[in-house]
C-alpha cells in the first residue's frame, strides 16, 4: 500500500495561513516571500517547491477566500429552509429574515473580510481579473443567494415582492442590514472605524430585517 507524504499538505496549510495574515498586514507590494516564510516557520525553498512566485501565493490566498464565500452562500440558503425548533414545516418569515440579517452582517463586517476587500480594491489595477472574480464569487454571489431566498418566500406567499423587483429588494435588504458601517469600515482604520460590537451588529441587523419585513410583508 502506497502512503502519501503528508508534509507538503501540512507545509501548504502553514504557508496559506501565514500568507493571508502577511498580505493583510503588508499588502501585496510590500509583502515578501521572506516574510511569509518567517511567519509560516518554513524555508523559502519550501514555498518555492509549492508555488512558483509571490504572485501565485497571493492568487492562492484569494482563491481560498472564494471557497469561504461559497460555504457562506450555501449556509444562507440552508438556514432559510431550516424547520422550526419544534420540527414543524418552517419558521415565521420575520424570524428567517432576522437570522439571515445577522449572519450576513457578521460575515461582511468580519475584520478579516474587511481587510481582504481593502487589499483587493487596492490591487485592482494590478490584478483586475482577480478583483472582478472576487466580486462575482463573494459579494455578488451572496446577493444572488439573497435573491433566491427572497424569491422562494415570495413564491410561498410570505413576502409581497413583485418578481421584477426581487433583485432590488435583495439590495435593499443588504443595505438595511449593513447601513453605512461597511463604507466606514472600508475607508477608516480599524481603530477609527469604530465598528460596533458583535451584539450591536446583531441588533442593528435585526432592526434592518424588521424594517424590510414591514415593507414587504404579505
Amino acid at each position: 500500500m502506497q502512503h502519501t507524504d503528508p508534509r507538503p499538505a501540512r507545509s501548504r496549510a502553514l504557508i496559506m495561513t501565514a500568507a493571508m495574515a502577511h498580505f493583510l498586514e503588508h499588502g501585496y507590494s510590500n509583502g515578501s516571500v521572506d516574510g511569509i516564510a518567517a511567519e509560516a516557520g518554513v524555508s523559502k525553498r519550501t514555498i518555492y517547491n509549492l508555488f512558483e512566485s509571490k504572485e501565485e501565493v497571493f492568487r492562492a490566498v484569494v482563491a481560498e477566500s472564494f471557497r469561504t464565500a461559497e460555504r457562506f452562500t450555501a449556509s444562507l440558503a440552508a438556514a432559510s429552509l431550516a424547520p422550526a425548533d419544534g420540527g414543524g414545516p418552517g419558521r415565521p418569515i420575520a424570524e428567517v429574515l432576522e437570522e439571515l440579517a445577522v449572519a450576513h452582517a457578521r460575515a461582511v463586517l468580519d475584520p478579516r473580510v474587511i481587510r481582504l476587500r481593502r487589499l483587493l480594491i487596492g490591487e485592482a489595477e494590478r490584478f483586475p481579473e482577480l478583483a472582478a472574480e472576487y466580486y462575482e464569487r463573494a459579494p455578488q454571489a451572496v446577493m444572488t443567494a439573497l435573491e433566491q431566498v427572497l424569491r422562494r418566500h415570495r413564491e410561498s406567499g410570505e413576502l409581497n415582492i413583485p418578481e421584477e423587483l426581487v433583485p432590488i429588494a435583495a439590495e435593499q435588504f443588504a443595505f438595511l442590514v449593513l447601513g453605512a458601517r461597511l463604507d466606514r469600515a472600508l475607508f477608516f482604520s480599524a481603530e477609527d472605524a469604530e465598528l460596533p460590537s458583535a451584539p450591536e451588529i446583531a441588533e442593528r441587523a435585526r432592526a434592518g430585517a424588521r424594517a424590510f419585513h414591514r415593507a414587504y410583508a404579505a
